[in-house]
């Protein structure tokens, strides 16, 4: 099920009032380390690979700038300029380097809803820091809602060669590679970010997290639990600027066998909300702000 353009997501960037705080929260609360800081943002690195999983930008206010998609290489990169436009997206920016510092090559393509994905290649990596416990890995997987889901789904199939993993009645989950999903589009009456999540090493730190996450007085807002569609143990949280973020681990890994579910398939007992049936269903804090971080309105 692997896409021929997309090797996975690298990481998502966000605008947020107080770099100062968000250095705090995410540093010591959240577990990244600060890779790059430059006067208006910082790049967070996780212990895997990836030169950052997350940037913030100082803003106005909390936004999405863009979701950052790793490319299988140059020839990627022109085949995804070519079908993005084919698919009804524009390009904000076309193939050449990128300005960030994980560097490389990119672009950056704006679907039909406004929602700016970059894709990018040659990007600067680290050594991975092995059998870290309690932080965060990589990022498994960014939510974006989306009123008219099935044309966010087509335009993910044809510009970027994504697959539908699983249909609920909420969600659309994307594949791109062995995870389960990498992108979801969840089914909404709006284009906002939905969550971003981070894989832990462990389940032993999903459950960490959480129990730090509460000591810092941010609650557990859904979970824990472990979903159907993907299999993954989750927390969900929200961060110092309203954004939804979800500690996860055990991320279900797929190959070209695998069938894609219908909602009919994805349906739980009465009072479950997932496949443990111990968390109680999402709060209505968790729900709001689900649905109150958009993209901005021009590249960025």
């Amino acid at each position: 099920m692997a896409s021929s353009t997309i090797q996975g997501l690298r990481s998502v960037a966000l605008e947020v009032p107080d770099l100062d705080k968000a250095e705090d929260f995410y540093t010591r609360i959240w577990h990244l380390d600060v890779v790059v800081r430059e006067p208006d943002a910082l790049y967070f690195r996780g212990t895997g690979p990836d030169h950052h999983l997350l940037a913030l930008h100082r803003g106005p206010r909390t936004a999405i700038r863009h979701v950052t998609l790793r490319a299988h290489g140059e020839d990627a990169l022109h085949a995804i300029a070519r079908a993005g436009i084919e698919a009804g997206g524009t390009l904000a920016a076309p193939a050449g380097p990128v300005a960030d510092p994980a560097g490389g090559r990119g672009l950056l393509l704006r679907d039909p809803d406004g929602r700016l994905i970059q894709v990018v290649t040659g990007d600067a990596r680290h050594a991975q820091a092995d059998g870290v416990p309690d932080r965060p890995v990589r990022l498994a997987h960014a939510v974006l809602n989306s009123a008219d889901v099935a044309a966010t789904r087509r335009f993910f199939e044809q510009a970027l060669d994504f697959r539908l993993a699983d249909l609920t009645r909420i969600m659309a989950f994307m594949n791109c590679n062995a995870d389960h999903h990498t992108i979801a589009v969840g089914i909404t009456d709006n284009n906002a970010l939905n969550h971003i999540a981070f894989v832990m090493p462990d389940l032993e730190s999903v459950m960490r997290g959480g129990g730090r996450m509460k000591d810092a007085g941010y609650a557990i807002e859904w979970g824990p639990g472990r979903h159907g569609p993907g299999d993954n143990a989750f927390n969900y949280f929200i961060g110092p600027f309203g954004e939804v973020i979800e500690y996860t681990a055990e991320v279900e890994q797929i190959d070209d066998g695998y069938v894609a579910g219908s909602p009919d398939d994805w349906k739980w007992p009465p009072g479950r909300v997932d496949q443990w049936g111990i968390s109680p269903p999402p709060s209505a804090r968790l729900k709001t702000a689900q649905s109150e971080v958009f993209f901005v309105p021009s590249s960025a």
